[in-house]
């Protein structure tokens, strides 16, 4: 479970409790059962907040939204200081495929949040993505620009 990720190295807090291991998420202010997904959305946000100049308070997960009717929950998603969002992000566990169908999923959540970056994580590869909606177009980034870009679109 816990596998060198394509992340720099976060301080990540792990304490373990009758045999299962926890980490204390800075943003929900909790301990989590560290399941493969919550290594990485946890390394996610500490490389957000250290190299991506996001501040803690601009950042929510597991944001609930409706799709179709249905409940469902992004992952990580930062927000102007305006509080519109300007990033998405969408983390797998290391072992599953960044691919159509995870795109796919983004975009339903996307269609909902109309954020102008994405970005698809499983720890070890990462897809960045900047949504251009004059031109209902999808432009791939090879680096996601830091916050203060995010919004300047």
């Amino acid at each position: 479970m816990i596998v060198p990720l394509n992340f720099p190295t976060a301080p990540l807090q792990l304490t373990k409790r009758n045999g299962v291991v926890y980490v204390w998420c800075i943003v929900r202010k909790k301990k989590l059962k560290l399941t493969p997904e919550e290594w990485v959305r946890q390394h996610a946000i500490h490389w957000l907040i250290s190299y991506k100049k996001v501040p803690l308070g601009a950042i929510g997960t597991e944001v609930s939204l409706t799709i179709n009717g249905l409940s469902r929950r992004c992952d990580i998603l930062v927000f102007t200081p305006f509080g519109s969002p300007c990033l998405v992000i969408e983390c797998k566990a290391p072992d599953i495929p960044i691919n159509q169908e995870v795109f796919f999923q983004l975009a339903q959540y996307n269609r909902v949040l109309s954020s102008t970056h994405f970005m698809l994580t499983n720890g070890m590869n990462h897809t960045v993505g900047q949504q251009n909606s004059k031109l209902n177009s999808v432009e791939l980034l090879e680096n996601l620009p830091d916050y203060d870009r995010l919004f300047d679109v």
